[in-house]
């Protein structure tokens, strides 16, 4: 059985996983800022920074 809390974290993890912006994530979770939504699911992209590299450098050589 799935708890009320345990669907609502996997309903956050899924939208970060699916790219959703972390600060639409936090309102849609009523948290008073986006810092508490990225502290409660750091976990959820640990290859966010390598990703986050890749797209800037595609960026920059154009």
């Amino acid at each position: 059985m799935i708890r009320l809390h345990g669907l609502r974290h996997t309903h956050a993890t899924l939208l970060l996983a699916e790219g959703v912006p972390v600060k639409v994530v936090s309102e849609r979770l009523g948290h008073a800022s986006a810092s508490i939504t990225l502290t409660v699911h750091q976990h959820v992209h640990p290859g966010m920074g390598r990703e986050a590299a890749d797209r800037i450098a595609a960026l920059l050589e154009g």
